[in-house]
């Protein structure tokens, strides 16, 4: 066995609490929510220092370019990257890891860690990672507990067999329970008594451990997941886990499945700065406030306010908050929230309404993000659809056509090389083309720079779904957008 940590990074989720910003079609992890980074960038950086292996990530296919674009971006190479078929929860992801590990390393040191938390000071969370290790190499389940600060409803909390000491070097400690999301007064009480501590969700131990765990209180979880990684496909750089097998496996959480029924469970308290960005009211207390309490991002200007947050994400739309108290405003081009501070809990609701409704910003943002990079519809009307198209350096489109629509592309910025039926040429900046309806073609960015063009659809059908793949780099079928 080899005392490298190998970090497990989680990103499947799709939570909703921070609509519209985060949607199902792009969550939250992979949104630059503070600073230039993602939180799931900021999350692989602070997991890839000395000591620590490349990172194993779990998402869901529809992430999976996504995952590898924001990670080649930072400059960290992924272990591995296990697609999930479907959404299971933490106890199906975290047990494929660790059989995958397992598989790859031998018995190792896994280290689990959602992709969406904020940890400002990488060295202290390493210092915790690495005090808790020896207990971990014992055999110990170890889950990392957060000092709390405030009598937060949103979060588990984890009761210590004793008070909590303020030493930073803090041993893991026997864990007596878990605490279920409390009430306001349960909450008073807990902070109070200096014997609880938040339920981070991050996890330390061996992969003997915890598969053991698994085949003691859930065999059935490990039997299927085995089968979905000694099944799985090579997917270009991915590691598609089998979709029979995982489909059959228990929907249910790590804590449920494994944590609750454990008798080796030790936590090791971390007393740095942490946030899950659970909210609308996390952003507000993580970010950067004015003497009134005001936080304004992006294209945002507040005007006697107080303890508010404003957020404008589009270039082309002012944010203005005038005499606001306690509120939480966020424009973005296609939807717009504005919610009490103490409401921002209840997002998910608001977003249950729009699912009723049918529309489509429950669920998507404006850009749509592809393989190749990402577009957006910027006009669109009866038989026609114009689009802002951006290609990464590299990229390339599937060779495709259409069976309703024509196209005309005008390139705004770099080179692309488009390909129509036999005819393969160079477009720069101030050309376009024009491609028939059904003629087979392509577009690519053959140069180092970004490549934007202005796309011009007309035609009876405009649904992403019109189109017939003869040759992808990405190798995605029929049907498939992009």
């Amino acid at each position: 066995m080899n005392h490298i940590i190998h970090p497990v990074i989680l990103c499947g989720g799709s939570g909703t609490r921070l609509w519209p910003l985060s949607r199902k079609s792009h969550p939250k992890q992979f949104a630059k929510l503070m600073g230039e980074e993602s939180l799931f960038q900021s999350t692989a950086r602070r997991l890839s220092v000395t000591g620590f292996g490349a990172p194993f990530v779990v998402t869901g296919s529809d992430f999976r370019f996504m995952v590898v674009e924001q990670l080649s971006a930072i400059g960290v190479a992924p272990r591995d990257v296990l697609i999930e078929p479907s959404s299971r929860n933490t106890a199906a992801a975290i047990c494929a890891a660790a059989v995958a590990l397992e598989a790859k390393e031998g018995d190792s040191l896994m280290l689990v860690a959602p992709s969406d938390h904020v940890i400002p000071n990488t060295d202290d969370f390493k210092a915790t990672v690495q005090a808790a290790m020896p207990t971990a190499i014992e055999g110990q389940i170890v889950t990392f507990g957060i000092r709390p600060d405030r009598a937060e409803t949103g979060y588990g909390w984890l009761e210590c067999t004793s008070k909590i000491t303020d030493t930073l070097d803090s041993a893991p400690l026997p864990l007596a329970s878990f605490v279920e999301k409390p009430s306001k007064e349960a909450a008073d009480v807990l902070l109070a008594g200096g014997m609880h501590l938040w339920n981070a969700g991050i996890f330390l131990f061996l992969t003997s451990t915890v598969i053991q765990a698994f085949e003691r209180d859930v065999p059935e979880t490990l039997s299927l997941a085995r089968n979905a990684f000694e099944n799985a496909k090579a997917d270009l750089t991915f590691t598609r886990l089998a979709a029979e097998p995982w489909s059959c496996i228990e929907d249910i959480s790590f804590d449920y499945a494994v944590m609750e029924r454990a008798p080796n469970v030790s936590v090791i308290p971390y007393f740095g700065k942490w946030s899950d960005l659970g909210d609308w009211q996390a952003i507000w207390r993580e970010g950067d406030a004015d003497e009134d309490g005001v936080v304004a991002i992006g294209h945002s200007t507040a005007i006697n306010c107080r303890n508010t947050l404003l957020h404008s994400t589009s270039e082309n739309q002012e944010l203005i908050g005038l005499g606001l108290d306690e509120i939480i405003a966020v424009a973005m081009s296609d939807a717009v929230l504005v919610a009490h501070k103490d409401r921002s809990q209840d997002v998910k609701i608001a977003v249950k309404k729009l699912k009723e409704k049918d529309a489509s910003q429950a669920e998507t943002v404006p850009k749509d993000f592809r393989p190749w990079g990402w577009y957006e519809s910027i006009g669109l009307g009866p038989r026609f659809q114009v689009k802002r198209v951006v290609v990464n350096p590299g990229a390339a489109l599937s060779l495709q056509s259409h069976n309703h629509r024509s196209e005309h592309w005008i390139v705004v910025e770099g080179t692309a090389l488009v390909t129509i039926e036999a005819e393969v040429k160079l477009v720069t900046e101030n050309q376009s083309v024009y491609i028939p309806l059904g003629a087979v073609h392509r577009l690519e960015n053959p140069g180092k720079l970004q490549l934007t063009l202005i796309e011009v659809q007309t035609g009876s059908y405009l649904g992403e779904d019109d189109i017939i793949r003869y040759e992808d780099i990405y190798s995605r079928g029929q049907g498939a957008k992009g």
